[in-house]
């Protein structure tokens, strides 16, 4: 089998509302993704955008494979569910609030 020589997308979230995370990883990681060169997108808040059931969730959720650094994974998933856009097993959600930002960046920029 193939493998998909595809990079993955890659989507980071300030967590700008909820200021839950704490803001030396939310700033590590930052400036380590941008450092790398890596393409990634960056939104304000997944909370929010769940709340306003966003398009852009459904067009993450669809893109492929998907790697996804913001806070508990299973919150994550039910952010995408209830904004009517489940995500796929395969997604990777790391967490901000639990692992360090060189743990978070290694997996993010893993080929």
């Amino acid at each position: 089998m193939m493998q998909d020589s595809t990079p993955p997308t890659l989507l980071y979230c300030r967590c700008a509302y909820a200021q839950v995370v704490p803001i030396g990883v939310k700033n590590e990681v930052l400036t380590r993704l941008c450092d790398s060169g890596a393409s990634f997108e960056s939104v304000a808040d997944l909370c929010e955008m769940a709340a306003h059931r966003d398009p852009r969730l459904t067009a993450l959720a669809s893109c492929g494979r998907l790697r996804i650094v913001a806070c508990y994974p299973r919150a994550v998933r039910g952010l995408f569910q209830q904004a009517g856009s489940a995500l796929a097993e395969e997604v990777e959600v790391l967490n901000m609030r639990t692992q360090s930002a060189v743990e978070i960046t290694d997996a993010l920029l893993k080929p």
